[in-house]
């Protein structure tokens, strides 16, 4: 389905469903009830001034009615979402795929209370194009490597790169010094979704995700490791290093769930950095590695 409304800011228009058997007096008050922690002035305003439109990109009004069985197109917006003060760079760019190495913070694609400042929006506004597309994800936490396609027509061919484990992906972390373990090991779990805010757990079943561990550089305290995830649940790098008694430095998720603040603070992001990706190309037939420039801010503590 096109979208009747062009991209802003670099983020595309949304889209809300009107359900077939909607029994409302009227648009407004199936919005009311859609949305019920949004303010119903900040609704009342955006219909008042014609910020949503049907299909054809028709206004809607205050005194609409509910059209069953339709779409609503809107921007969604994020009151004072706060700047992430760092710049996304450019790796790599043909006129297949785009390589960028993401800072810390910001978040892959639009989400929750991340609409601007994330990756995708920015280099939509960046590069004029709408049709830029995620290839993967990294956690807004995580820095490093991460992909996009610069044509829809491509996106599949790279995406099933990812699906069928065609893709290597190597990353560092800075994490507590252990002793009792014999590394490069292999650490194996069953992940499964956390009761808790959006975090991981293991359960007792067979595996599901895979890490092969070693170290880089041992310190006294703490040591530079080096991550090759051979499976791609969420949060398993995270998952499995403090399993083993070793939590990323600066995890506000594990081992313990930190209580949601209202700022990030910049100066300790997580220490995950997804330093380097290759793969066989599927548009040329070339084979890609595409490495961060970022080093971890405590690799100087490793000593």
């Amino acid at each position: 389905m096109k979208a009747p409304l062009p991209m802003r800011g670099g983020v595309n228009p949304s889209r809300l469903y009107l359900p077939r058997d909607g029994q409302w007096s009227d648009l407004l008050s199936f919005l009311l009830e859609r949305f019920p922690y949004m303010p119903a002035d900040i609704i009342k305003a955006r219909l008042a001034a014609g910020e949503m439109v049907n299909t054809e990109g028709v206004p809607f009004s205050l005194d609409s009615a509910f059209e069953a069985d339709s779409w609503l197109w809107y921007y969604r917006e994020v009151p004072d979402e706060v700047r992430v003060p760092f710049d996304i760079d450019v790796l790599y760019q043909d006129k297949h795929l785009l390589a960028v190495d993401k800072p810390h913070f910001l978040a892959s694609i639009p989400s929750g209370r991340y609409v601007q400042e994330t990756v995708l929006s920015r280099l939509r506004k960046q590069f004029g194009l709408a049709e830029i597309s995620p290839i993967h994800r990294l956690d807004r936490e995580t820095a490093g490597v991460l992909l996009f396609s610069l044509r829809p027509e491509d996106r599949g061919a790279y995406q099933s790169l990812f699906q069928s484990r065609q893709v290597t992906k190597y990353y560092e972390a800075i994490a507590p010094t252990v002793d009792g373990l014999d590394f490069p090991l292999v650490y194996q779990s069953h992940l499964v979704k956390s009761p808790q805010y959006f975090t991981m757990m293991e359960v007792d079943k067979p595996s599901n995700s895979e890490t092969k561990i070693s170290i880089l550089k041992r310190g006294s305290h703490l040591s530079h490791y080096f991550l090759e995830p051979l499976s791609g649940r969420k949060h398993q790098l995270r998952v499995h290093m403090n399993a083993l008694g070793m939590p990323i430095c600066h995890d506000s998720f594990y081992p313990v769930l930190g209580e949601m603040r209202e700022a990030d603070d910049f100066n300790n992001p997580l220490q995950l950095l997804a330093r380097a990706i290759k793969f066989k190309d599927p548009m040329t037939g070339q084979q890609r590695r595409f490495e961060s420039r970022r080093e971890l801010a405590l690799l100087s503590d490793v000593s």
